[in-house]
């Protein structure tokens, strides 16, 4: 079968084609499943939950340490 190979050259260019189309069709609507999940999620309580402790650790993470040092030594 192998030298009957080149008939075969324009329709494996097609399938390539094909293949690359349907590729990037499902990796659009991948994309777009993954936008509505993340969407879902933010609108739910658990995702209103977690930017609310995310929003707490930047500010605690803002907060802390204003340069003072950690350790003070009180000399008697």
């Amino acid at each position: 079968m192998g030298c009957f190979a080149c008939f075969d050259g324009g329709n494996k260019q097609q399938r390539k084609e094909r293949e690359k189309l349907a590729s990037a069709e499902a990796r659009a609507r991948a994309a777009d499943a993954a936008q509505k999940r993340q969407e879902q999620f933010e609108n739910s309580a658990a995702g209103r939950a977690a930017r609310a402790q995310m929003e707490a650790m930047a500010k605690q993470s803002a907060n802390t340490n204003k340069g003072e040092a950690v350790l003070k030594w009180q000399m008697t």
